[in-house]
């Protein structure tokens, strides 16, 4: 048997024996021990108290908050943002388990993958040649002197692979074909590009310092180059390509990831160079959009790595405008976001060359100002405070910006801070304050815009207070039954045979026939193998959440047995009920003939409910 579109069965469960839940996730979260299971803050969704449930019996993890759950290959999946393959992948190289298999047959990988495959290596011995190129040639002294100019140290430049693409038209061309590779697919690849006249090929970089750009997991993906001299474009970034795409890509993740992990936040920059002259003063947690935009995905592929980031983009107004862009963006992806200042006119490169590491550590990143203190900064640059109309329009803004606190002390502070100032009075900025947090409340809408965030700890609305909602009863009778079942194969098998999959819940249904196919083949109960067979995030959730439930609820031959006709009987409930809202339909339209055969099943369909439950009793 094979999962994940073409990894044998036995390799997925041999991934998933060798990594303990417990250890895996310890990775990514704090875990303490609360009795059998192990708590610790979402890695999913910001919270305040922990409400991520490990369970080392089962090797499986639910979040009570948000409800993600599953074994240890989802939990790499919903961290890392892989596909079910990927994860499994991964989770192998890091066993060190060799990665034999191709297809469910054993048969050569499909084209795609093969294709992937060469285009990567195709770019690892690119790489190595621009920066052969760069050391070791004539070609390449205008460009090393160049980077030496900017600061960087032959360390930098061996650690980040730059290298230089020379001048002439098909130096890459030609040693890739020396090579056997497939010119086309180097084309595809963003290699090299096609001649305008179709005769052949041509390097797609030339006369550019080449920076090789990584995937998250360490593989050669695409290059940015920069131009020596004049010339147009000034940076060149590899086209869109199967193992490139700039919205979802950020540079430098795969160095920085440890440092991230372990400080639980990340410097973002606007460029490669930043990133790398960062580096070289102790920052080692940068990484870098490449030459796009801040993205959704970038968030949501940050969101996963840290808790917390640092802005720092250049201090000019291009740079400032992008910064006061992205926070928005970044704090709806559940981060916290501070801003590292930078003087006007200046990037990290230049900061850290004309003033050195330690006053960029000193005087940038170790005193980041919060969102509100940069968005009142910003705000300051476009208004004329020297004029009446300029101080009024900014403390009009800047009340506006305070009044988004949800600290009052916050608050509080910053309204000080206007009144010294401007020589306002307090009350007058507070009163303005108030009306403005008066609007702000009115636009937001009623109640939680997220169903499961009762636990959210940033920008959260508390839920009004009261019990929870009641599930009806034949969904607690379906639950128990399948928690049991998932855990005994003889009380699956005799709910298969009284019940079948006549579960009343779409995923329950769904569930039991699952458990039903996994029992025989002549699996044992493991409740995390299961989970792996399911191939369906909503499923996995569900079925994890009702593994969680506490198993102290009595259960014997009678017990199941009340379950199954709980469940049973609802169909009937449904129908009778059906039944009597067409008879009061019919007696609203004179249809007494109708209303009066209705009326005789409605009493046939209880008499033999009633009988049922009788036997039961």
């Amino acid at each position: 048997m094979t999962y994940g579109n073409k990894i044998p069965e036995e390799v997925i469960e041999a991934v998933r024996k060798h990594h303990d839940i417990v250890e895996t996730v310890g990775k990514y979260v704090h875990l303490t021990k609360h009795g059998k299971y192990m708590k610790g803050l979402c890695p999913f969704h910001s919270e305040k108290t922990p409400s991520f449930t490990v369970t080392p019996e089962l090797q499986i993890y639910h979040c009570y908050g948000c409800g993600k759950g599953g074994n240890v290959i989802r939990f790499v999946e919903e961290m890392e943002g892989y596909t079910f393959p990927e994860a499994v992948r991964m989770l192998a190289e890091d066993a060190g388990m060799p990665i034999t298999w191709a297809s469910p047959d054993g048969s050569k990988p499909t084209p795609h993958d093969a294709d992937r495959t060469k285009i990567i290596e195709a770019h690892e011995l690119t790489i190595k040649l621009y920066h052969h190129v760069l050391n070791n040639t004539k070609q390449g002294q205008a460009a090393k002197q160049y980077l030496r100019e900017r600061g960087l140290s032959d360390k930098l430049i061996d650690h980040f692979m730059i290298g230089y693409a020379p001048e002439e038209w098909d130096v890459l061309a030609r040693f890739l074909t020396k090579r056997g590779y497939e010119l086309a697919l180097m084309e595809k690849g963003g290699l090299l590009s096609a001649k305008s006249d179709g005769s052949g090929y041509v390097d797609r970089f030339r006369n550019r310092i080449m920076f090789p750009i990584w995937d998250r997991d360490g593989k050669a993906a695409a290059f940015a180059g920069r131009i020596i001299g004049e010339g147009q474009p000034k940076y060149l970034n590899t086209s869109e390509t199967m193992l490139f795409t700039k919205s979802k890509t950020l540079y430098n993740l795969h160095y920085a990831r440890p440092a991230i992990r372990k400080s639980k936040q990340v410097v973002l920059f606007e460029g490669y160079m930043d990133v790398i002259k960062s580096w070289s003063a102790g920052v080692k947690n940068g990484i870098a959009t490449m030459g796009t935009a801040l993205t959704d995905e970038h968030c949501a592929i940050l969101r996963r790595q840290a808790e917390e980031v640092i802005v720092c983009y250049d201090g000019d107004d291009a740079g400032q405008a992008a910064a006061f862009k992205s926070i928005p963006m970044l704090e709806n992806a559940g981060l916290k976001v501070s801003v590292a200042m930078l003087p006007k006119g200046k990037d990290p490169d230049d900061y850290i060359s004309e003033y050195g590491p330690e006053a960029f550590l000193r005087e940038t990143m170790d005193q980041p100002v919060s969102v509100t203190k940069f968005k009142l900064i910003y705000s300051r640059k476009n208004h004329i405070l020297l004029k009446e109309e300029g101080r009024k329009n900014y403390l009009l803004e800047a009340v506006e910006t305070i009044a988004e606190l949800d600290s009052s002390t916050e608050r509080e502070v910053y309204l000080k801070e206007l009144s010294r100032e401007f020589e306002i009075t307090l009350d007058s900025l507070k009163q303005d304050c108030f009306q403005k947090r008066q609007e702000l409340q009115k636009k937001k809408p009623q109640g939680d815009n997220n169903d499961n965030s009762w636990n959210n700890g940033r920008n959260e609305k508390p839920r009004k207070s009261g019990p929870p909602a009641l599930r009806p009863a034949y969904t607690y009778a379906e639950r128990r039954l399948l928690h049991v079942m998932m855990r005994d194969r003889d009380v699956a098998q005799a709910v298969h045979e009284r019940l079948g999959d006549a579960f009343n819940v779409e995923d329950h249904a769904a569930l039991a026939a699952y458990l039903y196919a996994y029992y025989a083949q002549g699996y044992d109960p493991d409740a995390s193998r299961f989970i792996a067979t399911l191939h369906d995030d909503r499923l996995e959730r569900t079925a994890a959440s009702i593994l969680m439930m506490d198993s102290d609820f009595p259960f014997d031959e009678t017990t199941m047995e009340a379950y199954i006709q709980d469940i049973i009987k609802v169909p009937q409930f449904r129908d009778i009920e059906q039944r009597k809202e067409e008879m009061v339909r019919a007696e609203r339209a004179g249809d007494a003939l109708l209303a009066a055969q209705l009326g005789l099943e409605i009493i046939t369909l209880e008499r033999q409910l009633k009988a049922r439950l009788d036997d039961r009793i």
